[in-house]
């Protein structure tokens, strides 16, 4: 089994590029760095503003998604949360794919 994550913000299309690059570098670190994540994709929902971003998050467990929470590369995005406003996140176990 593997835990998802499901986190969403709504983001002003003046800061959706700033956005983006910070969500960007969040996930390639967390993927190349962190054994425990498997996978990182972030989506958009354009078609009206604020545009609407959920990132897909999938870890082996909790733990590795709770050792992702210490990371610098997700403090590093976390400055970025002035250009958006975080949604509500959901936490789903995977059964199956």
């Amino acid at each position: 089994m593997s835990d998802e994550v499901l986190p969403s913000f709504e983001v002003g299309g003046g800061n959706l590029d700033a956005f983006l690059k910070a969500a960007e570098a969040d996930a390639t670190a967390s993927l190349a760095d962190e054994p425990g994540c498997l996978q990182f994709d972030i989506t958009a929902d354009r078609t009206s503003p604020p545009v609407r971003v959920i990132f897909t998050e999938v870890y082996t467990d909790r733990d590795a998604f709770d050792r992702h929470l210490e990371t610098p590369h997700l403090a590093a995005f976390r400055d970025s949360q002035n250009l958006c406003t975080e949604g509500p996140v959901q936490f789903l176990d995977r059964v199956a794919s």
